[in-house]
């Protein structure tokens, strides 16, 4: 096939010989042959430029200054060069992703929900939920390890198993001591539970060598009026004036019916109350704040007994990072999502795939 007719190909405007190309005009070959096009316009002596500046850059690790340097042209058009270098095709990319990363779910997921980021890990179909927790917890600690700015007020949820899962994934930062770590949902229930979430801000804050800002009350509470005296404790009220402060947010996402954890730490609500909940159209909860199928919130007078962070001043959170995954939490992660309850995701991969 003749340079023409492979430019006349590209163009669509007739047929070729089946033994030659397929008639099936996939992207790839479209784009392949479009690159040919412009290259068979281009003087030879152009083609060679681009092709000496792009092996210099690509292959030789030569910085475009020096290249400017040692062929004589100025920076920008060197930049220039490496530029239609790749837009003739000189130049290719490629990504060798490996099997366990997910780097288009991750991409589809963020631009759907528009988020910040999102992380997809890998889990097999028949992991029950500690699995996945514990995958899910080794990439949330990574994430924080190397994330983590300077001047950070950090938010940290109680109750959660995916965040326990996080501490004992991470490893101990060397930064500036003193950075807030903020409870933001009471960390007080039953003692044989209580423990974990003294655990978990404890350990998390010795981690990011942070100071501990304790919310010491339930997070559920017996009424209103108890709920309002709480707030006048003054160490109670400490961490709660912290939450307008916070700049990033760890949260789970809970599902309607609560987790194994919750339920022992005797933070949840009687079954006549989560039927309420139910009629009302929640599907989850981010620290005990409902939402519904939708993400909207849920406001019933159970929302009058939560201690911990309003959905208002969480909105205004720079990063809320939502580790949560498996089967019985797909629809409320969907709803965090919709509703922008977090602006960042870790994630498994089947419920990535569910969300799309």
């Amino acid at each position: 096939m003749s340079k023409q007719e492979v430019c006349r190909v590209a163009e669509g405007r007739e047929p070729h010989n089946p033994g030659e190309l397929s008639y099936d005009y996939r992207l790839d070959q479209l784009s392949s042959l479009s690159c040919y096009r412009m290259l068979t316009m281009m003087p030879l002596e152009e083609t060679r430029l681009l092709a000496r500046v792009a092996f210099l850059y690509y292959m030789s690790g030569m910085k475009q200054s020096e290249i400017a340097d040692q062929l004589d042209l100025s920076q920008a058009t060197v930049s220039r060069l490496l530029r239609r270098a790749h837009e003739t095709g000189i130049v290719r990319i490629s990504l060798a992703t490996p099997p366990d990363v997910f780097t288009e779910l991750e991409d589809a997921l963020t631009k759907r929900y528009k988020l910040k980021s999102a992380i997809v890990v890998d889990c097999d179909p028949d992991d029950d939920d500690e699995q996945i927790q514990q995958r899910l917890g080794m990439a949330a600690a990574y994430y924080v390890e190397a994330s983590l700015g300077r001047d950070e007020v950090i938010g940290l949820s109680s109750w959660s198993a995916t965040l326990l899962a996080m501490v004992d994934a991470m490893h101990p930062l060397n930064r500036q001591p003193g950075t807030p770590v903020v409870q933001i949902l009471g960390g007080l229930g039953n003692p044989s539970a209580s423990i974990y979430a003294a655990r978990l801000t404890e350990r998390f804050t010795n981690l990011v060598r942070g100071t501990a800002i304790y919310l010491p009350a339930p997070g559920v509470v017996p009424s209103k009026e108890t709920r309002d005296s709480l707030l006048q404790d003054p160490y109670i009220g400490q961490a709660a004036a912290h939450f307008d402060q916070i700049t990033l947010a760890l949260v789970g996402i809970g599902s309607l019916e609560p987790s194994v954890l919750l339920s022992r730490s005797g933070n949840v609500f009687s079954a006549e109350e989560l039927e309420t909940l139910r009629q009302n159209g929640a599907v989850g909860d981010v620290c005990l704040r409902f939402f519904g199928s939708d993400g909207q919130s849920i406001t019933t007078a159970l929302d009058k007994r939560i201690m911990s962070i309003q959905r208002d001043q969480l909105r205004r959170v720079r990063r809320i990072v939502g580790i949560a995954g498996g089967k019985r939490k797909r629809e409320a992660i969907r709803a965090a999502l919709l509703g922008g309850w977090v602006n960042v995701i870790i994630t498994d991969r089947f419920t990535a795939e569910f969300l799309l």
